[in-house]
């Protein structure tokens, strides 16, 4: 039955044609005969002419319903103007009421309704009542036939507003649903999409920091071992150990991708994990100084900790990467009234500017003269906001603005996972040499 309401709905002007010429095949022959009184040949033409006009425009009741009311308004008025008595083809007067308001608009309807009230008296005065000729008498009878008229008129024209009610709410519910099916497939894109981000910057921090390590214990053990054989067992086991954490972590990932039962509950790493991260990277030969000034007023949320852990990680993996021979680096992490702050940086030969943001921190020489009080001084962050950053040992961070540039996959996923609480980053080469990033975190979501 759904497919044959389709059917119907798809065809709507087929339908409508199939119906009046059923209803002109019977009405006709009635018109025609004018109740089983003999009429002339001339009278049955008129008759069938009218009958004819009257009940073909039906076949556009629906596709073009104002177009149909005009025609059968001018036929009805025709007929009433010369004098042909009432047939049954005029049934498509109250016929074509229920089309304009079932599917015209509704000044369409108004008007429709109006007119056929108006009709009906002058059909009951032209052809039942002749007030030159009939007494008062007959006045309640004259009036009963328009109230009996007006009824049919009235009920035709409250069907049709009640089905164009209907059809109204049908379509509203039948567009919400269409809206609600485009917003839950945006929706669908975007979790997707922000899945596909968060996988990139997962497999990214993991593979990049691992293969590092990796790289740069087999090359400094390549060209150790020929003076000290002995470092070749020690390279070896931190290249085992490095690889078999990074297997962990991509194993956890990859469960967590699939679903199964068999997935890893280890937890995520967090600030409670960069220990043993600065164990692995210092095996690699790399100094790293490491300091943690104030305590927290409440924890970081899980994936905060995670963006905080992960932004050390990229960032140390920069500096065995990028920063070259005889380095030193620094990790800060700064606990404030709002939240984290947290700074890596390196004394090598820096990066190029492809791979700075605006703002890029900068980190001065110490002065002599720099007081307790100026350390504490307010300087400027990403965003426009302005927190208190000290630097371990040389005393405050300054930024200073340059041009804007697309940083590397690293730094753009280190923006990325701090931006998404409310964090703001900024990275750039120092001046006389190496590279800075700097993050803010705070404590909640805003």
């Amino acid at each position: 039955m759904h497919s044959i309401y389709d059917w119907f709905s798809r065809h709507r002007f087929a339908v409508d044609v199939v119906l009046m010429s059923v209803l002109w095949l019977m009405a006709m022959p009635l018109s025609i005969s004018d109740g089983g009184y003999m009429r002339t040949p001339g009278q049955m033409l008129v008759a069938g002419l009218f009958a004819t006009a009257l009940l073909v425009p039906l076949a556009w009741r629906r596709t073009r319903t104002v177009m149909a009311g005009f025609l059968i308004a001018g036929v009805a008025i025709a007929q009433w103007a010369l004098g042909i008595s009432p047939m049954v083809s005029n049934i498509a007067v109250p016929l074509i009421v229920y089309a304009l308001a079932a599917f015209g608009p509704r000044w369409a309807s108004l008007c429709g309704l109006g007119l056929a009230m108006l009709g009906s008296i002058m059909l009951v005065t032209r052809y039942f009542y002749d007030l030159t000729m009939v007494s008062l008498a007959d006045l309640p009878y004259t009036i009963v036939l328009i109230l009996m008229v007006w009824v049919l008129v009235l009920f035709s024209w409250t069907a049709g507003d009640l089905t164009r009610t209907k059809r109204l709410r049908e379509q509203a519910l039948s567009d919400r649903a269409h809206r609600l099916e485009i917003e839950a497939q945006h929706e669908r894109d975007l979790a997707a999409s922000d899945e596909r981000a968060h996988i990139a910057r997962e497999m990214h921090d993991i593979v990049a920091h691992s293969l590092s390590v990796i790289i740069t214990q087999a090359d400094g053990a390549r060209y150790a071992a020929a003076a000290n054989p002995e470092i070749a067992p020690e390279t070896l086991a931190t290249i085992a150990a490095t690889g078999r954490s990074s297997l962990q972590e991509m194993r956890r990932l990859l469960g967590v991708l699939r679903g199964g039962d068999e997935a890893s509950t280890r937890p995520l790493p967090g600030l409670a994990d960069l220990d043993e991260l600065l164990l692995g990277i210092r095996a690699t030969g790399l100094p790293v100084e490491f300091t943690v000034t104030g305590t927290a007023r409440r924890q970081l949320p899980p994936g905060a900790e995670l963006s905080a852990y992960r932004m050390v990680q990229e960032g140390l993996t920069n500096v065995i990467k990028h920063a070259g021979p005889n380095v030193q680096s620094t990790v800060h992490l700064v606990w404030n009234a709002r939240g984290l702050d947290i700074t890596v940086h390196d004394d090598g030969r820096g990066a190029t500017a492809a791979l700075s943001t605006n703002p890029v921190p900068q980190l001065p020489t110490r002065s002599p003269s720099i007081s307790p009080e100026s350390r504490n001084d307010v300087v400027p962050h990403a965003g426009g906001q302005s927190t208190k950053t000290l630097h371990p040992r040389t005393g405050p961070l300054r930024t200073v603005s340059g041009a804007a540039a697309a940083g590397g996959n690293g730094l753009r996923g280190m923006s990325e996972r701090v931006k998404l609480y409310d964090g703001h980053l900024s990275a750039g080469p120092l001046p006389g040499g190496g590279f800075g990033i700097s993050a803010f975190i705070p404590y909640t979501e805003q």
